[in-house]
């Protein structure tokens, strides 16, 4: 036989607590690696462990040319582990592997009983996180140091009454006059037309469009009886579908129904990627009308549509099937860009 190998089996058990299991959502799971270490696991970041199941998290195995070898592999891999938002058991691995007696081999039964430090849980600090949150709330709230003022935004906002039916706006206006009668009066009018991007380009923009549905719900009723003019709010479309899908886990249907339901007097605008709808391809005709149709149904009242390189032919798929559903309006909007392939252009040009 040539080298050793040594399991230590990683669990939510508390030494502290009689080895209880405990229960709960992993906030941070970072594992080590390197030659001679092998984990077998199948737990991951924000899994749920419940108390129905196997208390075991990962089995973590090293092998080295001797024990001590092996002992010294485990110790190094054990510190390395990162386990945060439950209870485990490493604290009591780590202080077997770094007894004298354990690691020259006499061990009998009672070692546990004759070491009691060995289920004292060693709290860790868990500096990381703590910097990781002080960092994410200078970036956020202070980025520009202390406030000057500890007066906030908030308490100078006007008193809001949500129990009161919100002010008719434009949305009742496109209802009454369609979208024929809609775009002409909006061509005669000399005012200014507003609209509100907030809900979309800012946080597209800013924050990678990370601002989750209830953030924005907390919001909408406000905006729905304080700002009755506008003539929209752009709220949905863009990168803000893919970034509900694949990042913050949120259906983008549910979250254009419920701003529906918040704001029923303003009218509701998309970002429409011509062809591309909402994706970074050009989709069929039959996907592009199927899309606004639904769109149209659950909310949108105004389809801002675009392509990157202003090929209209590539927005035409859009804007008929817009035209067809006969409650929405078809707003073309040009792109600022340039003509890559003109080697007098600048980078601002």
């Amino acid at each position: 036989i040539r080298g050793a190998a040594m399991q230590c089996r990683i669990t939510t058990e508390d030494p502290a607590n009689g080895f209880r299991p405990d229960t709960g959502r992993i906030t941070a799971y970072r594992t080590p690696g390197g030659a001679g270490i092998r984990l077998d696991g199948g737990t991951t970041l924000g899994a749920e462990v419940s108390a129905y199941f196997d208390s075991m998290l990962v089995k973590l195995t090293c092998r080295g040319r001797t024990f001590e070898d092996a002992v010294a592999r485990s110790r190094r891999a054990l510190a390395e582990f990162r386990i945060r938002g439950v209870s485990t058991n490493m604290s009591f691995l780590q202080g077997v592997l770094a007894d004298p007696d354990f690691r020259a081999g006499h061990v009998t039964t009672s070692f546990i009983e004759e070491r009691p430090n060995l289920l004292s849980a060693n709290i860790s600090g868990d500096r990381g996180t703590k910097i990781l949150r002080y960092l994410a709330d200078v970036t956020v709230n202070s980025p520009h140091g202390r406030r000057p003022t500890e007066i906030y935004p908030r308490d100078k906002l006007p008193a809001t009454d949500l129990s009161v039916t919100p002010p008719a706006g434009t949305r009742q206006r496109l209802q009454n006059l369609g979208p024929d009668g809609f775009a002409r009066s909006l061509r005669d009018q000399r005012a200014l037309a507003v609209t509100d991007t907030t809900f979309r380009d800012a946080h597209q923009s800013l924050l990678a469009t990370r601002v989750r549905t209830t953030g924005l719900l907390a919001v909408a009723p406000h905006v729905a009886r304080l700002t009755p003019e506008l003539l929209s709010i752009e709220c949905w479309g863009g990168a803000t579908y893919d970034v509900a899908l694949r990042f913050l886990h949120e259906d983008p249907w549910e979250r254009l129904a419920a701003l529906r339901e918040a704001v029923p007097n303003i009218a509701l605008q998309m970002l429409l990627r011509g062809r591309n709808t909402v994706g970074y391809t050009p989709y069929p005709e039959k996907v592009t009308t199927a899309f606004v149709e639904e769109a149209a149904a659950t909310g949108v009242d105004i389809f801002r549509i675009f392509d990157a390189l202003n090929n209209v032919d590539q927005m035409r798929p859009a804007i008929d099937a817009v035209r067809e559903t006969g409650t929405t309006i078809a707003e073309v909007a040009m792109s600022y860009t340039g003509d890559l392939s003109n080697p007098g252009e600048k980078l601002y040009t």
